[in-house]
């Protein structure tokens, strides 16, 4: 009996230590591994257009890789959302599935963004480009103040077209599509006033053909420099390759890779600080309220000089001037 009494003390001491052992190696928070923190954004065009929509992708994805891959930072994207209803539905099925922050990428979203908030104020949105937060706690709007890249590339372009004439293509004639413009042709006026801007407003943020169209009647008519804004701007850069010695000013995303040997230099919207300071600000309850605008001086704004393309000397150092005057207040760009 004495040798049976110490066989069950002793088992029972093995099971309290393996269950203590085991007790250490749980993982912290109560046994479940830390859930990754979720966005999901819905775009106008493709993840890979070279312009508006790839801007935002791009700075999602660096995000992610900065705080550690898809483990911390959840990512899912609806693109080619040229519908609005379908972008709204995309929207509030988002939400619905408790996604931390929903992005509407596009200021055609606005009016979905305005109504579907309401329906989730523990869910942050985001729209832009726009400075309207509807006066919602849970609202976030942004902008880029495209003027002032506009003005830099304008100033370039101005020192190197020789036929005098530069030729727009613009899809429609509001939000940043124009201020971008503005600013451009502030910049060429500022370098020498005679030299003719010609625009052209085809009315559509996604018809390739006619913004095709739409520079190679600037070209026919003596144009040796374009620019323009939209993902449509492919065609415009094509049209610059068919001709061969049209040069192009890129903006919202860096162009260069679709035609190195023409395309000047890009504007780039960089909105990676945006999303790291909704990340934190949510993490801390704040869940909108606030407008963020992209600028040179806050880095939100960047100039890409293509570095296949030969810019002589005297035209960079004018345009990183114009990016100092820019940033220190001494040069203003009317939007």
């Amino acid at each position: 009996m004495r040798t049976r009494a110490l066989f069950i003390v002793g088992l029972i001491i093995v099971m309290l230590a393996t269950a203590c052992g085991g007790q250490q190696q749980a993982p912290a928070g109560g046994g479940e591994a830390a859930k990754p923190f979720r966005i999901a954004v819905v775009m106008p065009s493709a993840t890979t257009d070279m312009a508006f929509s790839q801007s935002m992708w791009s700075a999602l994805k660096a995000v992610q890789a900065e705080m550690g891959g898809e483990t911390a930072l959840e990512l899912k994207y609806s693109e080619n959302m040229f519908k609005v209803p379908d972008a709204a539905a995309a929207i509030r099925d988002y939400a619905s599935q408790g996604f931390n922050i929903v992005i509407a990428h596009g200021s055609q979203y606005g009016a979905s963004v305005e109504e579907i908030a309401k329906d989730f104020p523990n869910t942050t949105f985001a729209w832009g480009t726009d400075v309207n937060t509807f006066g919602l706690p849970n609202v976030y709007a942004y902008t880029a103040a495209a003027e002032q890249g506009g003005y830099v590339n304008g100033v370039m372009a101005a020192m190197l077209t020789k036929s005098k004439l530069i030729g727009v293509t613009g899809p429609i004639e509001v939000g940043d599509a124009k201020t971008y413009i503005d600013g451009f042709v502030q910049g060429v006026a500022a370098v020498d006033p005679s030299i003719t801007v010609s625009k052209t407003w085809t009315g559509s943020f996604s018809d390739v053909a006619l913004m095709t169209e739409a520079a190679k009647t600037h070209i026919a008519a003596g144009a040796d420099v374009l620019t323009g804004s939209s993902q449509s701007v492919v065609g415009s850069i094509g049209a610059a390759k068919e001709a061969g010695n049209v040069l192009w000013f890129g903006t919202q995303q860096d162009q260069a890779s679709l035609a190195p040997e023409l395309v000047v230099a890009s504007q780039v919207y960089d909105w990676t600080a945006l999303i790291k300071q909704m990340i934190a600000n949510y993490k801390d309850g704040k869940l909108g309220g606030i407008t963020y605008v992209l600028e040179l001086k806050n880095d939100g704004l960047k100039i890409a000089f293509n570095p296949n393309f030969p810019l002589p000397a005297d035209v960079k150092a004018a345009a990183e001037k114009a990016i100092a005057d820019i940033k220190s207040g001494a040069i203003t760009v009317n939007p």
